[in-house]
């Protein structure tokens, strides 16, 4: 295939990534969206291998690759419950920078393969763009693996954190900027490997300093990463399809964090170098036994429902963990039957990922127009006989906006705790993700409902009858 050809696919496919960006945009054309997206990631590998020379030898490997990665892709599309999705997204990225960090290595040690000269020979501007992927690449690579232990229960979701440790980031950060740069004027092996390892040293310090309550903002954070990396590295091979696939997501993850940064009173800069991550507050380590609450069940719970003129739904994790939403989407239908308006409320870092609670409840054919965001719903609260709380515990903890020393103290949270009455829904008064006892637990409005999600649910549907 001729390199005008090449590029003009090219383009055609870095077009239909940027119309799957946009259907992805809107619940109502996320379908389509995904279309797009696995129209131009087919178009991209068809491009790719018909631009290049592959001996027959090789053809028989080429092809069993492509099968072998179909194959694991399909079967964890088909596998993977939506509670382990926060924690897929990361195992991708992390296979998105490792991608970039072998492709970098391949052009460095055989660079006369991608006409970018000969070894420790490479052209100057390439080496660079080389280098800057690399790094990219590693740290997003190191940086994921950590997100996904944290995410998968593995380690800690609390903040790690050391004595210098600021410090000692912006000397590895310093030092990785320099090599880049040394790289440019000396090509060899021992600065390139020295650079991709303080690389991956940083990946790992710049994560594990971030708390539980903050994981969604580093998948966001991540996901951009990864698009740099892939930019980077199709700077260095002059391939268009990289280059604007690696913008499109480094830039809407960029913007994406930047939303959900602003969204949870956090400094942006301050996530880019794994800044925030706070000690748990005296208060919160107040036994939970020692503070009186009040419990009740299913029946209570319909009760309260059905006497109400409004209720607002709150989803968070627990659904997601319960597999709640259809059970939700069922009570609902029975309390509009008896003219209760309803509406869900949902916080930009509900679950473990940006849009979690969004798929779900889209899986339950729940209209986007009852769904609202934060700010558009956070003053209807104090208007709203009955909220009900479905496994969302950090964005609902009014600690965010009372305890300084709080590790959530700033974050904008769900006005829940103004409602006439809360219906809290929980397995047990454990804390939340981000280790913070909810001083919601304990107000005079609040009902806990101590059960699991989607049996909770269905009980109440049963007592709506």
């Amino acid at each position: 295939m001729s390199g005008n050809l090449s590029s003009l696919l090219y383009l055609l496919t870095g077009s239909l990534f940027i119309m799957a960006l946009r259907g992805l945009s809107s619940p109502d054309t996320s379908r389509m969206g995904n279309v797009f997206g696995i129209l131009g990631m087919l178009l991209a590998i068809l491009v790719t291998f018909l631009s290049i020379e592959i001996l027959i030898s090789n053809l028989i490997g080429f092809f069993i690759a492509l099968l072998i990665g179909g194959l694991i892709g399909s079967v964890i599309a088909f596998k993977i419950p939506m509670t382990a999705m926060p924690q897929l997204v990361a195992g991708f990225h992390s296979l998105v920078g490792l991608a970039a960090v072998l492709v970098a290595v391949s052009a460095y040690y055989n660079p006369q393969s991608f006409d970018l000269g000969s070894f420790q020979n490479i052209k100057t501007a390439s080496i660079i763009e080389m280098g800057i992927g690399a790094a990219i690449g590693a740290i997003t690579f190191s940086g994921s693996i950590i997100a996904f232990l944290k995410l998968q229960g593995l380690m800690s979701g609390s903040p790690i954190t050391f004595p210098g440790q600021h410090f000692l980031n912006a000397v590895i950060g310093t030092s990785i900027l320099f090599l880049i740069g040394l790289l440019a004027f000396d090509q060899s092996t021992e600065i390139f490997l020295t650079l991709l390892t303080l690389s991956l040293i940083i990946g790992f310090l710049l994560i594990i300093p971030i708390g539980g309550a903050d994981m969604p903002v580093v998948i966001s954070m991540l996901n951009s990463y990864s698009g740099w990396a892939a930019a980077g590295i199709g700077f260095t091979l002059e391939n268009t399809a990289l280059i604007i696939t690696g913008a499109l997501v480094g830039s809407s993850g960029a913007i994406l964090s930047y939303i959900m940064c602003k969204a949870m009173n956090r400094s942006f800069f301050s996530v880019i170098l794994g800044g925030f991550g706070a000690e748990v507050s005296s208060s919160n380590k107040v036994q939970a036994d020692q503070k009186p609450t009040k419990s009740g069940n299913a029946e209570d719970a319909a009760f309260l429902m059905k006497n109400a003129s409004s209720v607002i739904i709150v989803p968070g994790y627990g659904m997601a963990v319960a597999q709640a939403q259809h059970a939700l989407r069922e009570m609902v239908d029975k309390l509009k039957k008896n003219d209760v308006k309803v509406s869900y409320a949902i916080h930009p870092v509900a679950g473990r990922m940006p849009g979690h609670m969004n798929v779900l409840l889209a899986e339950a054919n729940v209209p986007y127009d009852e769904v609202f965001e934060l700010d558009d719903i956070n003053n209807d609260f104090a208007n709203t006989d009955v909220a009900y709380v479905i496994g969302a515990n950090d964005v609902t903890n009014p600690a965010a906006k009372t305890d300084p020393k709080s590790p959530i103290f700033g974050m904008p949270v769900l006005d829940v705790e103004k409602c006439k009455s809360i219906l809290f829904v929980k397995r047990s008064m454990s804390p939340g993700y981000a280790g913070v006892d909810n001083e919601l637990f304990y107000r005079d409005n609040t009902l806990m409902l101590f059960a699991d999600a989607k049996k909770m649910t269905e009980d109440i549907v049963k007592n709506l009858d």
